[in-house]
């Protein structure tokens, strides 16, 4: 299948943020089996983008957060699986929950940053984690100011 027959597919990704750790997953369903990713999903007919965030990761790790906003939108694109997501990113502040492994995961833990970096495979992914750290960063100093 040549990356042009493919339907893109609606997609979220929910980078939560606890303190100096993110949360991870390790996938159990293509693309990326057994790799270290964030938590999401497909995007369900009718449901919001951020609706469908909070429910893969509910769904994912069993963990509560707060949307802190969009982050990015990728093109993941999966010729050896024949898939393309249109991923949407967003920012999430863990508010509770540890993380248990539940639906598409095999695996849900909190990681340090530097972990997080070592770990993840994708380069779009260490991307928006990068993103988010950044911008968490610059939302804490400007409410200090």
């Amino acid at each position: 299948m040549t990356d042009s027959a493919m339907r893109p597919i609606p997609a979220v990704g929910v980078i939560c943020l606890r303190g100096a750790e993110v949360l991870l997953i390790r996938r159990s369903k293509p693309p990326r089996v057994g790799e270290w990713s964030l938590p999401g999903g497909r995007i369900e007919p009718g449901e919001r983008a951020a609706e469908a965030a909070l429910r893969e990761l509910r769904e994912e790790t069993g963990v509560e957060a707060r949307l802190t906003g969009l982050v990015d939108v990728v093109d993941g694109i999966f010729p050896e699986a024949g898939l393309h997501y249109v991923l949407i990113d967003f920012g999430a502040e863990w508010l509770s929950g540890e993380p248990i492994a539940g639906d598409d995961a095999t695996e849900a833990r909190f990681v340090s940053l530097v972990d997080a970096d070592r770990l993840l495979g994708w380069d779009a992914t260490r991307k928006v984690v990068a993103d988010t750290v950044r911008r968490q960063v610059a939302r804490a100093r400007s409410e200090r100011e």
